[in-house]
């Protein structure tokens, strides 16, 4: 598995870890025998914490062994409530196929699938720690070879440790749920459909899809917030309808200049910052990832 193929097996990893843990405490002189005792004891239960990676489960915290990137083997699977740097946050199986699609092709799909099923353990991607990023675990072509089809999307700390558990799902309240489903669907409609091509120019029919994706996720969103009370989700439900509104104009723009007229107020009438109050009426996190707040500066 990949972010994973340090081959040692599991019962030669322990046995190396626990002699090095024995020989730690031999070297050492009669009054650091308590601190060699301690050491010791950690060691053994980061032996016994020691999980393949195969084995991982969603909700799991776990700390790897080495580099959080590259291959992975085991890894050390810790309780949620001490310092951890990664934990498992979804998990899917890759469709059953007789050829390995690639390191690039397995990469492709979890690039894809891996925010979806994250936003469905941790829906507020506001709320998640500074510095978590999304990774995953893959299968490699040596593990595909083996029946391995398991993808394991993490969140990951690159800075810093996690302490806690991400999984936020189970403690949302009806109305901040039907808020957090249309909104993550919105922004995953606008960046999902993104065109490859970087000017209108070049791809206006793959432009004017992505509008028509973003504006049937608005009017779902919109549609969800009308069934919520609170005068700023009022206020944004407003906004949203008539971002709604410009979007559709874009799908049906009859050409570039059309486009791009109806396009400017589309896409500032979803910036996230219009969204902070109506958030903090509904008591969720009201602080924009620092990568939105980038998108929507420029």
């Amino acid at each position: 598995m990949h972010v994973m193929a340090v081959r040692a097996p599991y019962r030669s990893l322990r046995g190396i870890s626990a002699v090095a843990a024995l020989l730690a405490l031999g070297a050492v002189g009669c009054s650091d025998v308590s601190e060699a005792v301690d050491g010791a004891k950690d060691g053994a239960k980061k032996v016994a914490r020691q999980r393949s990676v195969f084995s991982l489960d969603v909700g799991d915290c776990y700390n790897p062994n080495g580099k959080a990137e590259g291959t992975a083997y085991v890894v050390e699977i810790v309780p949620c409530d001490e310092a951890h740097e990664g934990q498992v946050v979804g998990e899917f199986a890759l469709d059953e196929g007789k050829e390995y699609p690639g390191d690039d092709g397995v990469s492709a799909v979890a690039d894809e699938r891996c925010p979806v099923e994250a936003q469905k353990y941790a829906p507020d991607t506001w709320a998640l720690p500074k510095g978590a990023a999304l990774f995953y675990y893959t299968p490699t072509r040596e593990s595909w070879a083996t029946g391995d089809r398991a993808v394991s999307c993490t969140y990951t700390a690159q800075k810093s440790k996690l302490n806690g558990s991400l999984d936020t799902a189970k403690s949302l309240k009806p109305e901040q749920a039907t808020y957090l489903k249309g909104s993550n669907a919105l922004y995953e409609a606008l960046w999902a459909n993104q065109p490859a091509k970087d000017t209108v120019e070049d791809d206006l029919a793959g432009y004017k899809a992505q509008a028509k994706a973003v504006a049937a996720a608005l009017d779902a969103h919109v549609e969800g917030l009308g069934g919520i009370e609170g005068t700023e989700v009022g206020k944004l439900r407003a906004t949203l309808t008539k971002a709604a509104g410009n979007w559709k104009k874009a799908a049906n723009a009859a050409d570039v200049d059309a486009f791009y007229i109806a396009y400017d107020p589309a896409f500032t009438g979803i910036d996230p910052n219009k969204s902070v109050a109506a958030r903090k009426e509904l008591g969720l996190a009201t602080t924009v990832p620092a990568d939105e707040a980038e998108v929507w500066a420029g």
